[in-house]
């Protein structure tokens, strides 16, 4: 992915990791516009963030998606890059029924694969672009107190791979952003402030020196994802995924 010189939208821009890279790229030289669902989050980061832009777009909403799309291509004719960065995890017991599948898939799967099907087509017409999905490294080892969620990240995964290789020919770049755990407010305060988790700054910090160093990298991944990302290939899988789970359970339990 080029770094400088692109017209960037970014989903879920109005917080967490979306608004991180978004302030990133911007500081790059690049034109930056942060989606979302709620208009007064989007003004709240544009204002502390002067030369974002933003616009207002519910990706787990088919039709509100492609009204925001064609708004953002009459707008910003150069738009050549995209992060799919807006999802959302939900606790689930399925023991109870799966109570945040719809949502969880709409916004974390369904979301990037519609509009990168409105994007693609623009992407081909212009110099270069890119398109970068963000997955988890609970894609490659699931988090069982968030199936959804994690099942959502390892479809992303493997839908990744299909469109890199449809536009191996191109000049579109496809990368996958599979985070670890971060200090954001994706499962609330608790996440944001859990010292177990990685600080959202710092996997900023690493997330940008590959893209600047390595940006032919398909998978962009930091130093702790890598035993999630790489957990099938160890001696013991299944034992690696019961200590993973059983901890994780421990950690919340009474919650």
């Amino acid at each position: 992915m080029h770094t400088k010189d692109n017209t960037l939208l970014v989903t879920g821009g109005g917080s967490g990791i979306g608004l991180e890279l978004a302030k990133a790229f911007l500081a790059l030289g690049n034109q930056v516009i942060i989606a979302g669902r709620r208009e007064d989050v989007l003004q709240q980061a544009v204002a502390a963030s002067p030369g974002l832009h933003y616009q207002v777009m519910d990706v787990s909403d088919a039709a509100d998606s492609e009204r925001a799309v064609q708004r953002l291509l009459a707008e910003y004719p150069t738009l050549n890059a995209v992060i799919h960065a807006a999802g959302i995890m939900r606790g689930e017991s399925l023991r109870e029924g799966a109570t945040e599948l719809e949502a969880t898939i709409a916004t974390n799967l369904l979301g990037p694969i519609r509009l990168d099907g409105w994007l693609v087509p623009h992407f081909l017409r212009q110099p270069h672009a890119a398109v970068v999905t963000v997955s988890s490294g609970l894609a490659f080892l699931p988090l069982a107190l968030t199936p959804s969620y994690s099942a959502s990240k390892a479809a992303i995964h493997s839908y990744t791979q299909s469109l890199r290789y449809q536009l191996k020919d191109t000049a579109i770049r496809v990368h996958e952003l599979a985070p670890p755990y971060v200090q954001t407010h994706l499962m609330g305060e608790r996440q944001a402030n859990d010292p177990h988790a990685m600080p959202l700054q710092a996997f900023i910090d690493e997330v940008m020196d590959i893209f600047q160093h390595t940006p032919e990298a398909d998978e962009i991944l930091v130093e702790r994802v890598k035993p999630l990302r790489f957990a099938e290939r160890g001696e013991d899988y299944a034992e690696f995924f019961n200590n993973f789970n059983d901890q994780m359970a421990a950690a919340r339990e009474g919650e």
